[in-house]
């Protein structure tokens, strides 16, 4: 499996920003996906869990840790784009098996839409 390390992580605000500004999105199953290209010369994965949206810092970790585990999972297959994933409103609703679900199919759109050169 691929690592995640602190270069996949998006961390500057102005990368934020800018895929906020210029996004493709991809919403279902309690998240919304951005995707902007980049010109790091590997994907990279921001998250923006809502604490309106799961209470917990404890589900809010778990929901982090599976978004993170996922995209580890499918690095291999993006280009060179930054990925925010947003938690919604129904997010607190849906097992871990149903976010799985929906996480496979947000990929599947983003490589749909990012053909990898």
């Amino acid at each position: 499996m691929a690592k995640f390390g602190r270069a996949m992580r998006m961390n500057n605000p102005r990368d934020y920003a800018r895929v906020f500004r210029q996004a493709k999105r991809s919403s279902t199953g309690g998240l919304t996906v951005l995707t902007v290209e980049n010109a790091v010369g590997h994907p990279r994965l921001g998250l923006a869990i809502a604490k309106k949206h799961l209470k917990l810092a404890s589900q809010r970790n778990k929901l982090k840790r599976v978004i993170r585990t996922s995209f580890r999972q499918h690095q291999s297959v993006f280009a060179n784009i930054d990925i925010v994933v947003l938690s919604r409103t129904d997010v607190s609703q849906r097992e871990i098996t149903q976010i799985w679900a929906a996480l496979e199919r947000h990929w599947q759109t983003v490589e749909a839409q990012w053909q990898k050169s």
